[in-house]
């Protein structure tokens, strides 16, 4: 028996099931006897079942007698060797967990499980062929046991433009399945669900939170067996035949990562912890970045960007970053992807007289590229078809007028390798905004197999080597938005694109679905223009810049068409986010349950404490028109409860609402308790609120 403490969680583990299994997991237990836990939880074997209980174990065997969905999934020609069962081989004291071995050796298979627990429970398990023929490998999902009483489910849907909104389910009996083929994370299917006691919110219920780490195909199944026993499992969604152990080869399956707090806000903080503590590079502060698409498009011009970026700087811009059009025959989404050189005829001396410009004003430089994508109309295409990532006697389908690169392919991985070194390599660049605009379809690889899996690892290989070779430098993860947004590809990226939506009501939702993954610091989040490119809303500047606040802050809006009042403006929402950023990109994220309005929220509350709780910034938000005249009372839990605070409203550049109360002062036990009356709001509009120990 192994047990684990970690931040406000304990995991107890028993290796003697073979495949260990995870016999606890919640609250801090204290010193205790962990055997305990297995003999209080002894299930008896009851009427019409089989003469065992089989184990939930972290990979639960059918051949053991596990009348679930087993972990593991697979066989050998003829089919058989398809139900194997593991027996221990030996396990092994980790600093912060357990390595156990299991294996079977008439499947002759062996597995390895690491179990950890730090800022997240994390489980990363290794399958490995030690037969003489190959394994056809169908599925390695590891699995995380939930008690009974978790009987609310807590998923993520979504689409382009309309990442991560929430989606609240009884969870009484059966089977939640979320399966996801885009090759990528995908902006409808996040690998992310929180399971929970009934009526769980943001400070109150127990709350279990389960993602997949990865950036590829998945799948997420939360099932609530007829014995009463529940689990999720995670893992990659392999398609027919995709992935074959030969004799020795081995598998890893993505790292699951659990998490458990007293309500949302708290169990999110694990997922917050762990990915800032793999960032190896980010800046701090985060630079406020200017980004060229809403302002130029494709239509790029010399004396129009050196503007552009004059009039950024002046606002109080540090980071410039130029989209799409720079390269190639790129004037316009039909051609040029794949042919990373500097285009002669837009750029007849090259990037760097823009660049040392933009250098000259105190701005670092960014550029945007898509390594992943290929135009059928480039000159990468028409010197080798064979790389793309199609079919062999099917017309491929294109998305976006372009196909996936087999970056799986050597000759193909080289090539863009070798083109984006020398463009590092030849300029000064700071940042690397890294798109993938299209989702996978009937991709095969050069064996004729599907290549999804593949792809993806060649994806992480191309970043790293990049990573590797241009140590100064800072990637974002965007992917037409939030379509690849999870803590392994943020191993290797300081930032990610939430959406490709600017409008500020809609960012709401998103960003507050995916602050439930993410902290502020790595989630871009833009001031776009007065009316939405994706949308058509129009929203006042007070609006958009309260939004964009809460998270990495960047410009997309054409700032040479503003006048002098909103110029003025942008500077002092600018200015304004740079005076919390400390606080914002260091502090503990905190999110309040809304007020309904029916089914929909007429407004919610969001914020950030510091990690002391001597300072928080916190924005009330009015959605929709509510039932009542006035909101109620804003309650803040989570504070120092014996500080006294001063709150005062922070003013917004342009806006209107004044809260006759700003500058009382209340203790953290009474804001926790009766909270604060605000006033009356007009929808999409916003109230900011800045609290101080005294």
């Amino acid at each position: 028996m192994f047990h684990l403490r970690g931040v406000d969680t304990d995991v107890v583990i028993d290796e003697s099931t073979g495949v260990p299994t995870i016999v606890y997991w919640g609250a801090p237990l204290g010193d205790i006897d962990p055997s305990s836990i297995v003999q209080a939880l002894a299930r008896p074997v009851q009427p019409g079942s089989l003469d065992t209980v089989a184990p939930l174990s972290v990979l639960p065997e059918h051949g053991a007698g596990f009348q679930g969905r087993p972990g593991l999934t697979g066989s050998r020609q003829g089919g058989r060797h398809w139900s194997p069962r593991f027996e221990l081989a030996r396990a092994t004291q980790l600093v912060t967990g357990v390595h156990v071995e299991a294996i079977d050796p008439i499947a002759q298979l062996r597995l390895d499980c690491v179990i950890t627990l730090g800022d997240a429970l994390s489980v990363r398990c290794t399958l490995t062929n030690e037969g003489a023929t190959r394994y056809l490998l169908h599925a390695l999902h590891p699995t995380l046991p939930l008690p009974a009483h978790a009987v609310e489910l807590l998923t993520f849907d979504g689409r382009w433009t309309r990442e991560f909104h929430p989606v609240r389910r009884e969870w009484g009996s059966g089977v939640f399945l979320s399966e996801n083929r885009a090759g990528r994370t995908s902006h409808e299917h996040m690998p992310l669900l929180y399971a929970g006691s009934g009526g769980f919110g943001e400070w109150h219920g127990e709350v279990w939170g389960v993602h997949l780490a990865w950036s590829g195909n998945h799948a997420l199944h939360a099932e609530a067996m007829p014995d009463g026993r529940r689990y999720v499992q995670a893992g990659e969604l392999l398609h027919p035949g995709e992935l074959c152990l030969e004799p020795g080869q081995s598998y890893t399956a993505p790292t699951v990562l659990g998490t458990y707090g007293c309500g949302l806000t708290p169990a999110s903080w694990g997922y917050h912890r762990y990915a800032r503590h793999q960032q190896t590079r980010q800046q701090s502060p985060r630079p406020v970045l200017l980004n060229t698409w809403e302002a130029v498009y494709f239509h790029h011009d010399m004396d129009r960007l050196k503007g552009l970026a004059s009039t950024a700087a002046a606002l109080g811009v540090e980071r410039f970053v130029l989209d799409d059009g720079w390269f190639g025959s790129r004037r316009d989404d039909t051609s040029g992807l794949g042919d990373w050189e500097v285009s002669a005829a837009v750029y007849p001396d090259g990037l760097t007289p823009l660049i040392e410009h933009v250098r000259g004003l105190g701005m670092e430089f960014g550029i945007w590229v898509e390594p992943e994508m290929v135009n059928p109309d480039s000159d990468l295409y028409r010197a080798h078809p064979e790389w793309a990532l199609t079919t062999d006697g099917y017309e491929p389908v294109l998305a976006r007028n372009q196909l996936v690169l087999d970056l799986a392919n050597e000759g193909a991985f080289q090539h863009v390798f070798g083109q984006l070194d020398a463009l590092l390599r030849d300029h000064d660049v700071q940042y690397v905004k890294w798109d993938m605009n299209r989702a996978h379809t009937q991709g095969s690889g050069s064996r004729g197999a599907a290549g999804s899996h593949f792809q993806t690892l060649a994806f992480y290989r191309l970043l790293d080597a990049l990573r590797a070779a241009h140590s100064t430098v800072e990637f974002e993860s965007c992917s037409s938005g939030g379509g690849r947004i999870d803590l392994e590809v943020l191993r290797r990226a300081e930032r990610v694109w939430t959406s490709d939506c600017n409008d500020a009501l809609e960012r709401q939702t998103i960003q507050r679905g995916a602050s439930m993954l993410i902290p502020p610091e790595l989630m871009g989040a833009h001031i776009g223009p007065t009316r939405s490119h994706t949308t058509g809303r129009v929203h006042s500047l007070a609006f958009r810049a309260l939004t964009a606040m809460f998270g990495h802050l960047g410009v997309e809006w054409n700032v040479l068409d503003l006048g002098d009042s909103e110029r003025a403006q942008l500077a002092e929402a600018i200015a304004l986010h740079q005076r919390f950023r400390d606080l914002l990109h260091s502090g503990d994220t905190v999110r309040f349950d809304p007020v309904l309005n029916g089914q929909e929220a007429a407004s919610h509350a969001h914020g950030v404490y510091s990690r002391d709780r001597r300072e928080a910034l916190v924005a009330h938000v009015q959605l929709a028109s509510g039932m009542s005249l006035l909101p109620p009372p804003l309650r803040l839990p989570g504070l120092d409860p014996a500080a006294s605070y001063r709150i005062d409203q922070v003013p917004l550049p342009g806006a209107q609402a004044v809260w006759q109360h700003s500058g009382i002062e209340l203790t953290g036990t009474q804001l926790a308790h009766h909270g604060l009356q605000l006033p009356r709001l007009h929808p999409e509009s916003g109230l900011l609120l800045h609290l101080t120990a005294i």
